[in-house]
């Protein structure tokens, strides 16, 4: 006689497994939302000025919270769910390690969020409009510069730094662990390498945050395909076994 896993064990089993379907989804979300972002930078290029940003509030409200970031808040609150899934993937294997490197992501994207000036400007903005007078009306423009130093200043750059070491851990431990292919681990390190230095240092941040998103993309196809497959195949064994 075979003895049958115990079901709390295996309902275990299944929850980890939607995870890694849940990230698996993240990472195509997280692709097809790259391209919209540079259409939107594109055909709308954010404004060099406060002033011209109360002006595109004025004009068009959603406009302004697009060229302050707004799909990229969106971006990286779907990211988080894609760490998880990996950590579900790889936490059997090297659980110190991929602990780690889901730790300091997410406190790089919480860090983010402190960063972000998007509704903080909206609000400016109307307040600027409304004002009477001219002294009222510097005085919104100083509290907008403030806030434009806020939006590419410490915060920023530790989140960029973080997510990039996050990165190229977790691209490590596929080279250690079969899940993965030494593609995808590949792709994952020449996308951190990259990012590690911010979109923020001149110049050659600007080239360097462009440039890993194509093996950005790469790597998070890669993984979404092997995500779905690993929580498709067990979640069936699983259910077999329940």
């Amino acid at each position: 006689m075979i003895a049958k896993t115990p079901t709390h064990i295996l309902s275990d089993d299944k929850n980890w497994l939607k995870l890694m379907r849940t990230g698996a989804w993240a990472a195509l979300v997280i692709v097809i939302l790259i391209p919209v972002q540079i259409v939107v930078f594109i055909l709308y290029p954010p404004p060099d000025s406060v002033a011209g940003f109360f002006g595109l509030f004025n004009q068009n409200e959603l406009l302004g919270l697009l060229s302050l970031d707004l799909l990229y808040i969106l971006n990286n609150t779907i990211l988080m769910l894609l760490y998880f899934g990996l950590f579900a993937a790889l936490r059997r294997t090297h659980f110190a390690g991929v602990l780690i490197a889901l730790v300091f992501g997410l406190i790089g994207i919480c860090t983010y969020y402190s960063s972000t000036i998007a509704f903080e400007m909206q609000i400016l903005s109307k307040q600027y409009n409304l004002a009477e007078t001219l002294e009222l009306k510097q005085q919104f423009l100083a509290a907008g510069q403030a806030l434009l130093v806020v939006y590419k200043g410490s915060a920023f750059n530790v989140y960029y730094i973080l997510n990039a070491v996050a990165l190229l851990m977790i691209s490590r431990i596929m080279l250690l662990n079969s899940t993965f292919s030494k593609a995808t681990a590949i792709w994952g390190f020449i996308s951190g390498f990259f990012i590690l230095i911010p979109s923020t240092a001149g110049k050659l941040g600007l080239v360097f945050s462009l440039v890993s998103l194509i093996p950005w993309i790469v790597f998070s196809l890669l993984v979404g395909k092997q995500l779905f497959y690993l929580s498709n195949s067990s979640l069936k064994s699983t259910e077999t076994n329940l």
